[in-house]
């Protein structure tokens, strides 16, 4: 199999010398690079009251970077459609399309991203409720109807009230469900939808979704056959021992998100290198580790093309998890940067 078309997902993450305006023109200056790289994607994240991550908000950080980039197509992994209106994000992404035609993705997730305080914050004190969750179909189906050009006609006591997105639409952003269980698969099947199992955060079940969305799936004006790609988590650099450096602040990071202990920003390589981990925190961290494209570019560049074809993808998403030194320039991602070109060089 030849080597599958890399694309990028970011969350911005915010090291602990960096302020929130030097992550983002970090992020920046990351999505120009992979602009010039000729990759396909560069997707953003929603998450909420963590320290470590600035992705708070997908459709203005994509506004950033669309107008920063001249090829890629830009989008969300994503929207979580549980804590909007489903006409904010139809408007939101049909106003994205419109100042950048054929460059925007709309990715949708049902996680909440954030821990439940903050999402009653975003839910029921916005005043969309409880009940986003159960009502994540029906609101998929609100978000594509609205960017249409035709919009959606409501039943006002026997009369059709018109309710569009945008008022000349020309083109509509893709859709894409994510997941990291088989509901997103069930449902992106059923509906004809793009789809994206989570393999970067879950590591497992994914041969299972992607098994179940294709074989469920049914053509769609939006998908004429199953379209999926795989997101993957790596860290490359010159040496192999330089990359398990690098990734040891990301790891770090995860181990304390999987065991419950505060988040804090992004430690340095060298604050990272002087953890030591108990034997139960240490096995949580191996387990990661082996999921993780973790390498030199050879192995890492072999790595990537053995998981495409063992899922059956001929496109990967790369979440580049490489730490900073000491010192480093805050503008810049460094090792983020240099995972991506020795994947794409």
């Amino acid at each position: 199999m030849s080597s599958p078309a890399l694309s990028v997902l970011d969350l911005v993450p915010v090291r602990e010398d960096q302020s929130t305006s030097d992550a983002l023109a970090a992020s920046r200056s990351l999505a120009r690079r992979a602009d010039d790289l000729g990759l396909r994607r560069y997707w953003v994240a929603e998450h909420h009251n963590m320290p470590s991550v600035a992705a708070t908000n997908p459709a203005v950080l994509i506004s950033m970077l669309a107008a920063a980039t001249d090829r890629l197509r830009v989008g969300s992994g994503g929207v979580m459609l549980p804590n909007h209106a489903p006409l904010v994000v139809a408007e939101q992404f049909a106003l994205l399309e419109a100042a950048h035609p054929g460059r925007i993705d709309l990715g949708i997730g049902r996680a909440p991203g954030s821990d439940p305080v903050t999402s009653w914050a975003l839910r029921t004190g916005s005043g969309i409720g409880p009940d986003a969750v159960n009502d994540f179909p029906d609101h998929v189906r609100h978000v594509l109807a609205m960017m249409s050009p035709e919009g959606v006609a409501l039943d006002l006591r026997g009369q059709e009230y018109a309710l569009r997105a945008t008022p000349q639409a020309r083109s509509r952003p893709p859709v894409w469900l994510l997941g990291s269980s088989d509901y997103s698969a069930r449902l992106a099947a059923q509906e004809g939808l793009p789809y994206v199992f989570a393999h970067h955060f879950s590591g497992q079940g994914t041969a299972e979704a992607l098994a179940l969305y294709r074989e469920s799936f049914r053509p769609s004006a939006h998908a004429e056959r199953p379209t999926t790609f795989l997101t993957v988590n790596a860290c490359v650099a010159d040496t192999a021992e330089e990359a398990e450096r690098l990734a040891r602040p990301y790891l770090l990071a995860m181990v304390a998100l999987r065991t419950g202990q505060p988040m804090r920003a992004q430690a340095s390589v060298e604050k990272a290198e002087a953890v030591d981990l108990p034997p139960a925190h240490q096995q949580v961290y191996d387990a990661m580790r082996a999921r993780w494209v973790v390498g030199d570019r050879e192995t890492a560049r072999g790595e990537v093309t053995a998981l495409a074809e063992r899922f059956g993808v001929d496109e990967v998403m790369i979440h580049p998890v490489a730490g900073e030194h000491d010192g480093a320039d805050v503008t810049l991602s460094a090792g983020r940067t240099r995972t991506l070109e020795l994947l794409a060089g």
